[in-house]
């Protein structure tokens, strides 16, 4: 299996993508995970441009990575400058790291617009800069900046470049894609003729401004190239850079070729959630891979199709990637789709048992209603318990009060006040929030709380509001979307309802009730009835 070095461009091309920044902390937090995912290289940052990067590279040399080797990036010389009096040059040496990345002009319009200098004079800078670095660092990657336009505008400029970075000692060079408007034919036709003109290893570096990115550099790899930059989740300038999250499960399991180990793979899923998580974004749920609906199957012939054999709608299996598969529930579903939700929350259904058709009945009239139950999974499992007649009751409501006060330039206050019927004893409680939703859970909990003790280990983390008919404005009818978490799993809960605070409710009320059901049920693994993908 032929080899492919990874090289991650997140702590410093990524964080140039609008919205993305990271602290020091979390670039070396980052870099350990690239490392566990099995990352060859991980560029830091450009040392001379700000203190932050500065930072980075004193504190990461105490990081005990296994595999990955640290990159300080910048700039060929100035044309001004030699290379000793150059001050991007002293300062990618004074990080310290064993490899060193800089780029230089490939494109003749940058030569003469952005240096204002010679073609001649833009050869020479690259080999100056490549030759200083190289007798001073262990590895000097080349980033031939706008490789391939500058190659359609100009080959043989483009291509002396190229021929100079080799020159000055480059162990590698990359062909970079900057303004990511190339296409696949175009990266494989120029890099192709390129690969046989230069002895150096060759790499790729494409952006995705054309959607492309990711397949961009496919089409390098399948050229030759050895060396593969992109950013985690795609990250980076515009409209980003290729997505290595993607590239790294086609390069092992389409391509075939050597770039993570098996355990690395696995890992993929857990490290794309944790930079989202460090760049404050929510992870996008259609991500291919590993995304929350990669491997998830809505349509009932599809949820039927699978649970005999998981090849029939899934191109891999999701457990290499650390993912999962999912069915989903919603007036798309069929008896396949209960059923199959039925095994994974351990309940027994036969499939000529009249509930299920009374839960596929139920659930459809429910959905016509405007309730969701693809983000709701803990509503359709109290749902199907009520279908079977297993549903515990924990609590009636009596009846609550919300009310929201506003006095002139102060800001409101919201207050309600609950009676709840707990094992036949009436419990009252008062309790504040600051707004109507958050003082009604803070009054439930409160009067529950010495009934159910381990409600305490619960809380929301997140709530969405979705106006279903907006052309009846504030009449309109409202979904209310609810995920809870014990820090040991999470659950989706909904209500739906012309008033907020009532579709509020609902969502709270069979929260609460999904999390006693739980904390009530024998421990025991949790199945899920699919059927695997064969090798």
């Amino acid at each position: 299996m032929s080899a492919i070095a990874l090289y991650d461009c997140t702590l410093r091309d990524g964080t140039q993508g609008e919205e993305i920044t990271f602290s020091v902390d979390d670039k070396l937090r980052i870099s350990e995970k690239l490392d566990d995912l099995g990352v060859h290289y991980i560029e830091g940052g450009w040392p001379g441009s700000n203190p932050k990067d500065i930072d980075f590279f004193q504190e990461v040399h105490s990081l005990k990575l296994r595999k990955a080797r640290i990159v300080a990036f910048g700039s060929t010389r100035r044309a001004s400058l030699s290379a000793q009096r150059d001050p991007n040059l002293r300062a990618l040496l004074e990080a310290k790291t064993p490899v060193v990345t800089i780029f230089g002009k490939s494109w003749d319009l940058h030569v003469r617009r952005a240096l204002r200098t010679t073609l001649a004079r833009n050869l020479e800078l690259i080999e100056d800069s490549v030759a200083y670095l190289k007798r001073r660092v262990d590895e000097v990657i080349y980033d031939a900046e706008h490789f391939f336009d500058g190659y359609k505008a100009n080959p043989r400029h483009a291509t002396k470049t190229l021929q100079a970075a080799v020159a000055g000692g480059a162990d590698c060079i990359v062909l970079c894609d900057t303004n990511g408007g190339s296409l696949p034919s175009e990266i494989s036709t120029i890099f192709g003729a390129v690969r046989g003109l230069v002895s150096t290893p060759l790499g790729i570096h494409t952006h995705n401004d054309g959607e492309l990115a990711v397949a961009n550099t496919l089409a390098a790899v399948q050229q030759g190239a050895v060396h593969v930059q992109g950013c985690v989740n795609g990250y980076g300038e515009r409209c980003g850079n290729a997505n290595l999250i993607s590239i790294i499960p086609n390069l092992k399991l389409k391509l075939g070729l050597n770039c993570v180990s098996n355990p690395e793979l696995r890992r993929l899923r857990e490290v794309s959630r944790f930079v989202d998580e460090l760049a404050n974004r929510n992870p996008w749920i259609h991500q291919p891979f590993v995304g929350n609906s990669a491997f998830a199957h809505k349509g009932g012939i599809h949820v039927q199709a699978i649970m005999r054999d998981a090849r029939t709608y899934e191109h891999i299996r999701p457990e290499l990637l650390g993912n999962r598969q999912r069915v989903l529930i919603s007036d798309l579903s069929g008896k396949s789709n209960v059923l199959y939700k039925a095994k994974e929350y351990g309940l027994r259904l036969d499939p000529k048992d009249t509930s299920v058709q009374s839960i596929l009945k139920e659930l459809k009239r429910l959905e016509h209603e405007g309730y969701q139950f693809d983000g709701a999974e803990g509503s359709f499992e109290l749902l199907m318990q009520k279908a079977k007649g297993s549903r515990q009751e924990f609590f009636k409501l009596v009846g609550f009060r919300v009310t929201v006060e506003k006095h002139r330039d102060e800001p409101p206050c919201s207050e309600a006040t609950i009676r709840l019927s707990v094992n036949g004893e009436l419990e009252h409680a008062v309790a504040e929030g600051n707004g109507p939703v958050n003082a009604l859970d803070n009054a439930l909990r409160k009067a529950l709380e010495k009934f159910y003790p381990e409600i305490r280990e619960m809380e929301l983390v997140d709530y969405k509001v979705r106006i279903l008919n907006e052309r009846a404005a504030t009449q309109a009818t409202t979904r209310v979307l609810i995920e809870s978490t014990d820090h040991k799993s999470r659950w989706g809960t909904v209500g739906v309802s012309p008033n907020i605070i009532e579709a509020s409710w609902q969502a709270l009320e069979d929260s609460l009730e999904y999390k006693l059901t739980k904390a009530r049920q024998p421990k025991k693994p949790r199945r899920r009835g699919r059927a695997r993908h064969k090798a």
